[in-house]
């Protein structure tokens, strides 16, 4: 028997990786005044419906989605939360 699960992932640069995106995000948001907004950073939210036979096996299935395709692992780290 199978079961339908939601693997919600989100993918950052790792800390040690410039982020362009949020340097200007964060520039902009300085402009508008927003000048307790310190630091910045843009990542990737991925969500995956998956079927399988355990909450265990949805993991691995999205945590395989994210090593081989989704993120990069030298320069992204990734969560996954299922649901």
């Amino acid at each position: 028997m199978t079961f339908m699960f939601k693997a919600k992932v989100n993918i950052t640069l790792r800390n040690s990786i410039l982020d362009p995106k949020g340097k200007a995000a964060h520039h902009a948001l300085q402009n508008l005044g927003l000048i307790s907004v310190k630091d910045v950073r843009i990542g990737k939210y991925i969500e995956l419906n998956i079927d399988a036979s355990s909450k265990e096996e949805a993991y691995k299935l999205a945590e395989t989605a994210c090593t081989k395709l989704l993120a990069n692992e030298v320069m992204e780290d990734f969560q996954i939360t299922i649901e």
